[in-house]
């Protein structure tokens, strides 16, 4: 199957990472660094490809060398994302000498207490998020040779920079809630068996704007509102549910016109210091979200918390509810507020990015 935009757009997630590719592809538009980023990626836009580092999880379970597993478009590209794969296959062995692609995507900073990336360790690992970025521009400088031991070329590079640096301004993808045995709330750093909910992987979601579930509605998951749910309520116009097919008919013009608004005008405070190395950029936006993710567990109330099994680790698992708030704004519409801004600087930082990397 050869990848596109249509077989690939699974309600919200991909939508966040599409818009920030969207900016970034305006921002660039008609300057040398948009000839570069076609060149390296054989003519794709940054939006097509933000999809990528996600759509190859596909190929987990059987692998890259199944005749059915999906082709990218461009052999040239499809060749180098095969080999990346094959050398970060994935694995739920946290202590596995060879990294899983997936833990590129996140890391779990406790937000609890309130730290910065640099505070501690746990959570933390040199394959996480916060390591993949840096590595992956320095790929581009041509400071790290392509024949890396992560199989990293300067077009894969590029692909996973434009699915990167959306997934890091996702609160739920830098800071984790930990719990102790009893299902209380704990710091890892003093409490070594402290078991993680990875993200908001591990808890169900209950807002308090939902209609009541019917039966066949699975709950969602907390990490899952914030990929799906936060940046659906970014066009609110839209029913809560809604078949693929109307979706992607309703969402195309909503979209573009979105695009264009947060292209055309400047974020607030998305500008780096001009002391901060480009290397550190991705340290420097974990520690701008971390408090963000720490208020996106604070606005809600866990219950039933209890240790689970999950493959080959042990987390923490159970619901989490919004809290009832007089006068306070909705969980859903704080989110989406955050979304919207978080976005709008990505794909600005994206742009930004790029340009240096390939100046």
């Amino acid at each position: 199957m050869a990848f596109g935009l249509a077989t690939q757009l699974r309600a919200y997630a991909p939508l966040g990472h599409e818009i920030v590719g969207a900016i970034a592809d305006e921002r660039l538009a008609n300057t040398s660094t948009a000839a570069k980023v076609r060149a390296l990626i054989g003519g794709l836009s940054l939006e097509k490809v933000s999809l990528l580092a996600d759509t190859i999880k596909g190929w987990d379970k059987k692998g890259v060398d199944n005749p059915k597993s999906f082709r990218v478009a461009s052999p040239n590209i499809d060749r180098q994302l095969r080999d990346f794969w094959r050398a970060n296959p994935p694995t739920h062995d946290m202590h596995s000498g060879v990294p899983s692609h997936h833990w590129f995507h996140y890391t779990d900073v406790p937000v609890v207490p309130a730290q910065n990336y640099g505070d501690g360790r746990a959570g933390r690992n040199q394959w996480d998020i916060v390591h993949m970025i840096p590595y992956c521009v320095e790929v581009l400088r041509g400071r790290r040779p392509e024949q890396n031991e992560r199989k990293i070329t300067k077009p894969v590079a590029l692909i996973l920079l434009a699915h990167y640096v959306a997934d890091i301004h996702q609160p739920l993808h830098v800071g984790a809630q930990y719990f102790d045995a009893q299902g209380r709330i704990a710091d890892p750093g003093g409490d070594q068996s402290a078991l993680t909910d990875e993200g908001g992987n591990t808890f169900t979601l209950q807002l308090r704007d939902e209609p009541p579930r019917t039966r066949g509605i699975r709950k969602k998951k907390f990490h899952g509102f914030w990929d799906y749910g936060a940046v659906n309520a970014l066009f609110p116009q839209l029913p809560m549910r809604i078949r693929k097919r109307e979706l992607q008919a309703q969402i195309a013009p909503l979209k573009k016109q979105l695009v264009s608004e947060l292209a055309m005008h400047e974020p607030a405070n998305w500008r780096m210091p001009a002391s901060i190395d480009v290397t550190k950029y991705a340290e420097a936006w974990a520690n701008e979200i971390l408090p963000i993710a720490r208020e996106a567990h604070e606005r809600l109330e866990f219950t039933n918390v209890q240790p689970k099994q999950e493959e080959a680790r042990v987390v923490a698992a159970g619901e989490a509810a919004e809290k009832p708030g007089a006068g306070q704004t909705s969980y859903r519409v704080w989110a989406a507020i955050i979304v919207r801004e978080e976005l709008h600087k990505a794909g600005w930082r994206l742009a930004d990015l790029l340009e240096k990397a390939l100046k």
